[in-house]
């Protein structure tokens, strides 16, 4: 048995969100540039957050930051707050699994520095915590997210809504994105 038409059928999907991509989110993918590298330039800090992939995302994303996607000498303070599993298990465990984030972010996170949060349906309570706390802390807000309005849209300064019902093809986005912020910002730094 040849699976040959259902991965012939899921790449083709893909490079359909990749080519919407252009025409619904070409703008917010350059403004969240923009808000980022100016960010970066004036020494702010990124946190990324999300769960299950998203988290996987939000870890993947600060890694490329950090250490670097092309160019060996770029390096940006960016933190994924999914990535420290005794501080996850100790707030939810005490203050309950929706303030994993939120907690953390309430510790580090300054004025003007940026949460990127990363939801496929915008909905997740946890993220949206952490979104309130960006909020009350002067913090700027970039949501990636799904083709449909939601609450952590509501809340963003930007919003890049990966124009898709489908959970796999929006994660694949997310990254897409994420690789695409990375490789903008390395080459504004770079000199």
């Amino acid at each position: 048995m040849s699976y040959k038409e259902k991965i012939k059928k899921e790449i083709e999907e893909g490079i359909k969100m990749k080519q919407k991509l252009i025409s619904g989110c070409l703008d917010a993918i350059d403004r969240a540039c923009e808000m980022l590298v100016n960010a970066v330039k004036d020494g702010k800090k990124i946190y990324l957050c999300g769960n299950g992939g998203s988290a996987a995302d939000s870890e993947h994303i600060a890694c490329e930051l950090v250490g670097r996607l092309r160019k060996k000498d770029i390096a940006v303070g960016a933190y994924s707050l999914a990535s420290n599993i005794p501080v996850l298990t100790a707030l939810a465990n005490d203050y309950g699994y929706e303030s994993v984030f939120a907690k953390q972010l309430a510790v580090y996170g300054m004025k003007d520095d940026i949460l990127i949060a990363l939801s496929t349906s915008g909905e997740s309570a946890n993220v949206m915590k952490a979104a309130e706390v960006a909020r009350e802390r002067a913090m700027k807000l970039i949501v990636l997210t799904g083709e449909h309005e939601n609450t952590l849209t509501g809340m963003a300064d930007i919003a890049i809504m990966v124009p898709s019902h489908d959970t796999p093809r929006i994660q694949e986005g997310h990254m897409f994105i994420g690789h695409i912020i990375a490789s903008v910002i390395e080459g504004a730094l770079h000199t």
